[in-house]
Formats: C-alpha cells, structure tokens, sequence
C-alpha cells in the first residue's frame, strides 16, 4: 500500500480555505490516473494487486488488463492560490466499497463522476448516490478507445439533465484532467451564482410590495 509522500513543496503556512472533491466512477474507469496526474504531490493512494481471491467480486469484463485496485481511497492536492487549497479524492469503485462513499462526500464541494463509455452502467451508482446526498457533479467520459457514442446517447444512457456538464478527457493527460475540474469549478460557480439570484427573481415575480393603509 503506497502512502509517501513526495519531496514536493510543502503547503503553505497561509493556506486556510480547503476545497474537497471527490472523483467517482465504476471499477477500472481511471479514477486513480486522474488523481496522480493532476496532483501537485505525490497522491497517498492505497492499491493493492488482485488476486484469485477477487475474480468472483471484481468483474473485470472490458479491463483484463488491470492488475491493481484501490481499497480505501486516493487522495491529491492542488494549489489554487496563497490561502485555498484543493484537495482530491478518489473513491473505489467495486460494489463491496460502496459502503466508503457516504463519509467521502461529507463536506464535499463538488464530484466528477468518471465513465467508460464501453461500460456506462457501471456509473449508475455514482450518480445515483450523489443525486441522493445533493452533490453537484459533472461527468466526464475517459478515452479507453470504446466505440463513439454522441452526447446525446451518453445523456439518455446515464440520464442526465440537459444543465450536468459531460465532457470528454484523457485521465492520463494532466491538462486534460485539469480542464475536468476547471469544468467542474466553473459549474458549482455558476450554481452559487443562480442561488444568489433565485431571491431576487423571486421578489420580482411577486411585484411592488402594497403600501400599508393610514
């Protein structure tokens, strides 16, 4: 289980604004990729090697592949400015995990929820989980090489409203991974944004307050 960390710049001591995200997704879909690739430090992950012993839970159709799983979480950080800080969370994906998700999204901004499209019901859950909690999220569609899909078949396989961002990424590409959470940030500003509004439009809607009788 890997937890160093690397000899990085150390935080600074005026950082005092902590800004949580968490990446979700089904199993094998990148989460950890985009984690490591877009961190400032060395992400404290917790992989393990699959064994025998997961074949009958780990479903590995589509990613043969893979020889290595996330058991807990996968944590980075990036450094917005002097005092906010972003820190990042990957969440596991199999189904014997799912029980980790809700104290992920404690206290979380905000979610990108990774898919295959090779394999989009396995993001079903995410996004179920995180309409439940209230969580503002946007999806992003990892490059695996699958068939194309156009966006409009992705928003009706994963029902999607017309107002959740879906982008296209390469988990592994930094820059990709960053225009994902720029994405994703500029989402949650716009939604704080129609929040502030929402009273005004209100008061609006309802007209000139009556004057009092003498």
């Amino acid at each position: 289980m890997d937890s160093a960390t690397s000899d990085r710049a150390a935080l600074s001591a005026t950082a005092d604004n902590g800004l949580k995200i968490v990446v979700v997704g089904g199993f094998g879909v990148g989460k950890t990729t985009m984690v490591r690739s877009v961190s400032e430090i060395r992400p404290l992950n917790t992989e393990e090697t699959m064994t025998r012993a997961g074949e009958a839970v780990d479903h590995l159709d589509g990613i043969a592949a893979k020889s290595s799983t996330t058991v807990a979480f996968d944590f980075g950080r990036i450094t917005l400015d002097e005092r906010s800080v972003l820190y990042l969370f990957g969440a596991p994906g199999q189904e014997r995990f799912w029980f980790l998700w809700d104290r992920l999204f404690s206290g979380t901004l905000g979610a990108v929820v990774l898919v295959d499209t090779r394999r989009l019901a396995d993001s079903w859950y995410a996004i179920d989980r995180l309409e439940h909690h209230g969580t503002p999220f946007i999806v992003a569609c990892n490059d695996f090489g699958g068939p194309l899909h156009s966006e409009q078949q992705i928003r009706e396989a994963l029902d999607l409203s017309d107002d959740v961002p879906l982008v296209e990424c390469d988990a592994r590409d930094r820059s990709s991974s960053k225009y994902v959470l720029i994405t994703l940030v500029e989402h949650l500003a716009a939604l704080s944004a129609a929040r502030l509004r929402a009273p005004e439009a209100a008061l609006a809607a309802a007209g000139p307050i009556p004057e009092s009788a003498p």
